[in-house]
């Protein structure tokens, strides 16, 4: 099995194919290198503690080491939807949508933003009304769970710009697709637009809140 994975990793070398954390060549650092230079920005709440925890670990750097490269600057949250809606109004899933917005500057007198981007990510438990206990620590893995995922995509997402840099994307809600609301009354404008969520799908279908509504 290892052969035949080694032999596999050959081909795609031959094809043009590099490891997104492997060796860059050509007297650059290498990818894990960059990533620990880069200084975590205190996030608030408790969740936002666990999201700076799980980065310092993906990211590979010291929570008390002083920023020397670059400081990652991030904002999220967990939005919590109650799904299989019974007749007591009691709910038999609970599914947690996480969203974080990063933005990466250069540690000097005037920082600079280098890059940005957005990481979404979507978890959920049964609920167990009956077991307050259990559904509390439900809920705190839950969220755990989410910073974890985000810890990583956004890992992902910095080791992608260090191999390119590319420059900061900028009013991406254009690509996403929108929807008519039926339940909405049309007005000068036609009838309003919904945009789709994390998951493809518009506000409307799953009883979400449209934050991102549109008249137009």
């Amino acid at each position: 099995m290892r052969k035949t994975a080694f032999l596999a990793l050959l081909l795609l070398t031959g094809c043009g194919f590099q490891p997104l954390y492997g060796n860059v060549g050509q007297g650059k650092p290498e990818i894990a290198q960059q990533l620990q230079q880069i200084y975590v920005a205190n996030i608030s709440e408790r969740y936002g503690q666990e999201l700076r925890l799980a980065l310092q670990e993906e990211l590979g750097g010291a929570s008390t080491k002083e920023p020397d490269g670059y400081t990652l600057s991030v904002v999220s949250g967990v939005n919590e939807q109650a799904l299989d809606i019974h007749s007591d109004n009691t709910a038999g899933r609970l599914r947690h949508l996480g969203t974080a917005h990063w933005r990466l500057f250069s540690v000097a007198q005037n920082p600079q933003l280098l890059a940005e981007g957005d990481a979404t990510t979507l978890d959920g438990f049964n609920a167990t009304f009956e077991q307050y206990l259990a559904q509390t620590l439900n809920d705190e893995t839950t969220q755990a769970r989410v910073a974890r995922t985000l810890a990583g995509t956004i890992k992902q997402q910095l080791a992608v710009w260090f191999r390119t840099h590319g420059k900061p994307a900028k009013d991406n809600m254009r690509d996403v697709p929108r929807y008519f609301d039926p339940n909405a009354m049309p007005n000068s404008n036609g009838q309003p637009l919904e945009n789709a969520g994390p998951d493809g799908f518009p506000a409307s279908a799953t009883g979400r809140t449209d934050l991102n509504h549109s008249n137009y």
